[in-house]
């Protein structure tokens, strides 16, 4: 017996749904291979070799991933025991070798079989500046010996170099926005979109021996020796950078006391940043040895100081003031100190290093009101010595240099900055962002190995919107067939 009309109809319906379904799931699997399937891993090594210590960090992506955004990850983060590398003067080959225990730990890390094909880079900063403006042929020394150390590990070491302050503060910048997903997104056709400039983030960096500011204004830049323009994901990005050499945490220190001394000519010099109750030697050799120290040196080097702590938060401030040049940006909106042009600050910022480590240390990191940072920190620089020591876990080298710090820090962000209460609240001081530590070795990394593109990949995201719409093209014939289906069977009356 032949089928009915109304058999064949429904039949052919659901033969219609059952095809369409099987293709939506064919196109779904098709898409979703790229994701289910593993990934190979793929990594990358730089060193920041910075004024008072060196660290490592290793990054990892997915192989299948190598152009996007947003994918790299902080597989490794070791400092290295000693100094900054621009302290080896004297003993070059202890540079290089002074990094073997952070190589050896990356290497353990990475599959052996993966060496050859990791990159790794050095990038030394301020301190090596400064040795460089200081003796040239030192430095030149320090770079060969690190690089000879480097050159015979099995990964596939670029090079080390010199990076310039403006180069520091950009790749910061990248950095930030790059982990943060701010660089570039996605519209739901598969285009690349810029992001509004309002959401890019703003880098605050202080290492031992310069810090930096980097951020999008509001306006055009009008001195073009502090603009960068970076192209990333082929989009143009028009940043302020400025890095102030010498006004990183430890040279300030020094410069500090070196205007103390130069007002105290007996040998003992009352510290105004000191928790009064603190006494201390130091050598004066020690101190004038930085270029960032202008002022005259005494006669007699080889003697010893004798520093003692007064308390004193106004005083300390003063002595601070007197480190900048303010009277030269006197009555312009569009200058920072020392005559050095920068538009209002704007957008969110991140500060990190050394504002991090100092803000952490005085429990001021859970964006307070400025007030409450103003105020606390005072009371800690009067806090006596005894309490102070007393209050502190463990053996911190930094304990006596907290108050100059952390006031240094609320000149330089609002009397140099520019930073008023209102904006203080748009600053957030953090060590990571989104796992990966703060900083430019991650910039370096993906601007040397080309990862960030200078033009958006469009075809494999044509590809992939075209799969998609299809998806939904066959997933709507689904769904209609299978509507039809059911009106067929529930309204069209049986033979």
């Amino acid at each position: 017996m032949g089928l009915t009309r109304r058999e064949q109809v429904l039949r052919a319906l659901l033969g219609a749904a059952a095809a369409s379904g099987l293709t939506t799931l064919i196109l779904i699997l098709v898409e979703a291979t790229n994701v289910l399937l593993p990934a190979d891993i793929k990594f990358g090594i730089v060193f920041d070799a910075g004024s008072s210590h060196t660290s490592l960090f290793v990054y990892q992506w997915p192989a299948d991933k190598e152009n996007d955004t947003g994918v790299v990850s902080q597989a490794l983060a070791c400092q290295v025991k000693g100094p900054g590398i621009s302290s080896y003067t004297s003993d070059p080959a202890q540079a290089g070798e002074s990094l073997k225990g952070c190589l050896e730990e990356a290497l353990a890390l990475i599959p052996k079989a993966q060496h050859q094909e990791t990159p790794m880079f050095l990038g030394a900063t301020a301190g090596m500046r400064l040795l460089s403006q200081k003796n040239s042929s030192q430095a030149r020394d320090i770079f060969a010996a690190v690089t000879q150390f480097l050159s015979q590990s099995p990964v596939d070491f670029r090079g080390a170099e010199l990076l310039a302050g403006q180069d520091e503060g950009a790749l910061g910048w990248i950095t930030i926005n790059y982990v943060l997903g701010m660089l570039v997104q996605y519209s739901f056709s598969g285009e690349w979109i810029r992001p509004p400039e309002g959401m890019l983030v703003g880098a605050l960096d202080m290492g031992g021996a310069s810090t930096q500011i980097t951020f999008v204004p509001g306006g055009p830049i009008l001195d073009g020796n502090t603009q960068t323009t970076l192209r990333l994901y082929g989009l143009d990005h028009s940043v302020y950078t400025h890095s102030y050499l010498c006004f990183g945490r430890d040279q300030m220190l020094n410069r500090l006391l070196a205007g103390l001394v130069q007002s105290s000519p007996a040998p003992l010099v009352r510290h105004p940043c000191y928790h009064s109750g603190y006494q201390g030697t130091l050598s004066l050799a020690s101190l004038y040895a930085s270029p960032c120290v202008h002022t005259t040196a005494p006669l007699n080097l080889t003697r010893n100081l004798t520093v003692e702590g007064t308390g004193n938060p106004r005083a300390c401030v003063s002595a601070i003031r007197d480190l900048f040049d303010f009277l030269s940006c006197e009555g312009r909106a569009d200058c920072a100190f020392n005559g050095v042009y920068q538009p209002p600050v704007r957008g969110q910022f991140y500060a990190f290093s050394n504002f991090y480590y100092t803000l952490h240390f005085l429990n001021l990191t859970s964006r307070q009101p400025l007030a409450t940072v103003n105020t606390s920190v005072w009371e800690f620089c009067q806090r006596p010595w005894k309490l102070v020591e007393a209050s502190s876990t463990g053996q911190d080298r930094w304990l006596r240099d907290y108050c100059a710090s952390g006031l240094y820090i609320l000149t330089l962000l609002l009397e140099g900055y520019g930073f008023t209460e209102d904006t203080w609240p748009n600053i957030e001081f953090r060590k990571q962002a989104g796992g990966t530590d703060i900083g430019w070795t991650l910039g370096y990394m993906l601007n040397l190995t080309n990862m960030i593109l200078a033009e958006a990949p469009a075809q494999w995201r044509a590809e992939s919107y075209s799969i998609w719409v299809a998806g939904v093209v066959f997933m709507v014939l689904t769904l209609v067939a299978i509507l039809g289906a059911a009106a067929v069977q529930l309204f069209w009356p049986q033979d």
